[in-house]
């Protein structure tokens, strides 16, 4: 089973459906891996182009299929919802890391703009001992 280090390099978005009519949008990012998640800063006034160039760590496993990203606006009130991609990690646990890549945005099944991010996977380390074999339990036979 592959465990490790998911880095994700957020660098922007563009082309994104501005839900604020008076002012330029602030968005953010909301980064879910199955249970973990984290918050980007808000771009304040960025509207439909924002950019964050921000790191997020997560700890992954290969039975961790996706990465959710949900793009929201902060409001005052209630952050409206912006659009939402989805990002399959199977391509960066058998490359180690990706370009920066761009991805599309779905709101309500239709697309509505491009978020762009790197991916670096680092494994973890083996902690199994060099004398120890593979299916065996105890030294004593």
């Amino acid at each position: 089973m592959v465990h490790g280090k998911l880095e994700v390099l957020l660098i922007c978005a563009k082309g994104l459906e501005d839900t604020d009519f008076l002012n330029n949008m602030d968005p953010y990012v909301v980064l879910t891996c199955r249970t973990q998640e984290q918050k980007s800063s808000v771009a304040k006034g960025a509207g439909s182009e924002p950019e964050w160039n921000e790191t997020f760590v997560f700890t992954v496993s290969d039975d961790t299929p996706q990465l959710n990203l949900k793009i929201m606006d902060s409001d005052l009130t209630n952050d409206d919802f912006v659009g939402e991609a989805t990002v399959p990690l199977e391509p960066v646990f058998q490359e180690g890391s990706l370009p920066p890549t761009v991805h599309q945005v779905i709101k309500e099944e239709i697309y509505c703009g491009e978020i762009k991010l790197a991916l670096t996977f680092t494994p973890a380390v083996e902690t199994r001992r060099p004398d120890e074999e593979e299916g065996t339990y105890s030294s004593w036979n």
